[in-house]
């Protein structure tokens, strides 16, 4: 008995350091010298700051004002938020974009809850992007613009999720459409291995760039419900 429990002693030891040290230790060494910025998190600076990862989606919607200029709260007290029409929105997230609680609703796609979700997101959505569009209809909304992402911060948004909202964006901003849409095919990510999944648009990539971008007619200086949203670089 004593021999068998001094060699599940030293097999615990010894698993322990080549699992639990040496293993990360060269697998973290490896991913420093080929792949950095990856094994860091993708993440993005500006102005020598960060303000964000581009694995990770962000709320881009700003307090409502009441007409007072005072913040509208909900019944639980809550600040309302609203989208930044300045800014590409990303997909509807259960968790307030909240990345240390991911997670999605759950619910079933042919249930009366998943709908009325949805016809709350399709309302939203049209009257967001309507006014700059006169012939959006219900039937041209992008599936991902109204319907939440598994993890609750995805980065990306589908291309024609993005070209609709680049009609929004470029009237706000006072800049041509046509660099609107350049700046989504700049920061439109391809299949994986050319043939997995879509192609994506990256929503902090693409405002961030869009921030850059001279003769910007509104430029972002309110606040925003995430720290680390563009706005929150000035």
């Amino acid at each position: 008995m004593r021999k068998d429990a001094i060699t599940s002693l030293l097999a615990v030891v010894v698993l322990t350091v080549l699992l639990g040290v040496l293993y990360p230790l060269a697998v973290t060494g490896i991913s420093q010298v080929t792949m950095k910025d990856r094994a860091d998190g993708s993440v993005l600076h500006r102005d020598g700051r960060a303000v964000g990862s581009t694995l990770i989606g962000q709320d881009f919607r700003r307090p409502a004002k009441d007409p007072d200029g005072s913040a509208r709260k909900d019944a639980d007290g809550e600040p309302v938020l609203v989208a930044d029409p300045r800014y590409f929105q990303s997909r509807p997230s259960v968790t307030g974009y909240k990345p240390n609680a991911t997670a999605f609703s759950n619910r079933g796609p042919n249930g009366k809850d998943t709908k009325e979700a949805i016809d709350v997101n399709v309302a939203a959505y049209l009257a967001l992007e309507r006014p700059y569009d006169a012939g959006l209809t219900v039937a041209r909304i992008p599936v991902d613009a109204v319907t939440d992402s598994a993890s609750g911060v995805d980065p990306h948004i589908s291309q024609a999720n993005a070209r609709i909202q680049a009609r929004r964006v470029a009237k706000v901003r006072g800049l041509p459409l046509h660099r609107v849409l350049d700046a989504v095919d700049d920061h439109t990510a391809g299949r994986g291995l050319g043939v997995l999944g879509e192609p994506g648009v990256n929503v902090l990539e693409l405002n961030l760039a869009l921030d850059g971008l001279r003769g910007t007619a509104a430029r972002a200086g309110g606040t925003s419900s995430s720290t680390t949203t563009t706005e929150g670089t000035r």
